[in-house]
């Protein structure tokens, strides 16, 4: 159990782990996700799960390096064993045949948008799926997100690849086209989520996010993944993650997730210098 069956690079920075979870793989719905922790030593980490093969026993996940545990974790190689993988956690994506939708990834959140455009398609939707990065280096699952959906729009910063710009001026261009779109499904950094979720109000186009706060034991019991939507507390680990976005505290979510940076950026670093064996002297 637990084992990574296959490894890949998929960028700079970005590790695809295919990781033998038989359990999780059969009982898992798109827009779910699991708490990984890498050894005795590691943090809880939620990751959501990008794809599953039920037959074959196995989810994959995809995650950015950003800190000391998904640095540990991108350490790992073929035929290791991650030591806890709990799940499958959080609600399910509300799939319905709504008509059109479209899905909105950018950066890191083209993963886990990936089983959702997926069941969207599955349902009989007619899917736009809108991928997006600061560069080319940096995008990632393209030919993926293009067989799951029936259009595919790319946008890059730096114009790089695809259209210069951002996601949300592809998402405007498909409106201004006379598109009638029937939801909006925005996943990635909290800054693309808010300006999808600005541009769709003005279109009273319904619009759900995932969310990704800092997060402990994904029960419901810390509070830690708590957000304000709609004016009240919500778990993200119970209620989640997907959310009505037009309805979520956009602003306080910033300020929470920023809550722990000096303490993160010195783990971080205290990581690339010493290497894993920094958790054991931690302890």
């Amino acid at each position: 159990m637990n084992q990574i069956l296959i490894k890949k690079v998929l960028a700079e920075g970005v590790k695809e782990l295919v990781i033998s979870v038989p359990q999780i793989a059969k009982a898992r719905k798109a827009g779910q996700f699991v708490i990984v922790r890498a050894n005795d030593h590691g943090e809880r980490i939620p990751l959501t799960i990008a794809d599953a093969d039920a037959k074959a026993g196995t989810i994959t996940l995809i995650f950015q390096e950003v800190g000391k545990s998904t640095l540990l974790l991108g350490s790992f190689k073929e035929g290791e064993f991650i030591l806890d993988v709990v799940g499958p956690l959080g609600k399910p994506t509300h799939v319905e045949k709504f008509g059109t939708v479209v899905c909105i990834g950018g950066g890191i959140g083209v993963a886990p948008m990936h089983p959702i455009a997926c069941a969207m398609k599955e349902s009989g939707n007619h899917v736009i799926a809108i991928i997006g990065a600061r560069s080319k280096d940096l995008l990632i699952m393209e030919d993926r997100l293009r067989n799951a959906s029936h259009e595919l729009h790319i946008s890059t910063d730096d114009g790089t690849y695809g259209t210069h710009g951002f996601v949300t001026d592809i998402l405007q261009s498909i409106i201004d086209r006379g598109q009638k779109i029937d939801l909006c499904v925005a996943i990635g950094p909290v800054p693309m989520m808010n300006a999808s979720c600005r541009l769709t109000a003005k279109y009273n186009l319904m619009t759900v996010v995932s969310l990704n706060p800092i997060m402990v034991d994904g029960t419901g019991m810390c509070g830690a993944c708590r957000v304000t939507v709609g004016g009240k507390t919500r778990f993200v680990c119970v209620d989640g993650p997907e959310f009505d976005g037009h309805q979520v505290d956009f602003t306080e979510l910033v300020k929470r997730q920023r809550g722990y940076l000096p303490q993160e950026r010195a783990s971080k670093e205290q990581f690339l210098h010493e290497g894993p064996r920094c958790y054991e002297q931690s302890h």
